[in-house]
């Protein structure tokens, strides 16, 4: 079984991921932490010393490798979904579930955050409120290939996601 959670910076791909791995009992991967161990530098490093083009290339190395494991949860970076055909990879090898919390729900969190994100430091709530927005515009066509999408308030409880993954699953070997 993969599991791959997508959807922007602070929906909780991390912290739902962590348990829905602990509740099946299979190993949960953040992609960004996969690259930072696999290339020896922080993502904030890769960015700053070898530029975004040469991250989305990693990060795409990164993810057809972990595709290759078996009984994983991977939480992937927020852009992860929008470059090369890593939308496709995930949803062929594993089940992506897009964790879609509201626009005011993320600023929320992202704003009572204690990990640095350089996209944001410095903006006012209401500019991070609109610099969300214009994100999930351009991002949104990427998220919603995902085969399940959780939006609301609900979406960080880990039980919802596996059972709309065993939902899916049941659904699936029906066809067959």
């Amino acid at each position: 079984m993969r599991i791959y959670l997508v959807g922007y910076m602070g929906c909780g791909k991390s912290t739902i991921g962590r348990k829905v791995a602990d509740m099946l009992e299979i190993t949960f991967i953040d992609l960004d932490k996969y690259i930072e161990e696999r290339y020896f530098k922080t993502v904030p490093a890769i960015f700053a010393e070898e530029g975004e083009k040469r991250f989305r290339e990693k990060e795409r190395v990164s993810l057809h490798e972990v595709s290759q494991f078996e009984d994983i949860v991977v939480g992937t970076g927020g852009g992860a979904p929008c470059f090369f055909d890593n939308m496709e990879v995930m949803n062929k090898n594993g089940v992506t579930v897009y964790i879609a919390p509201d626009t005011v729900v993320l600023a929320n969190r992202l704003i009572k955050s204690r990990t640095v994100r350089p996209l944001i430091v410095g903006k006012s709530r209401e500019e991070l409120i609109s610099f969300i927005n214009d994100a999930l515009q351009k991002r949104a066509p990427f998220y919603e290939k995902s085969k399940i999408i959780i939006r609301g308030e609900n979406n960080l409880d880990p039980q919802l996601v596996i059972d709309k993954i065993n939902m899916l699953n049941a659904n699936d070997s029906d066809a067959i």
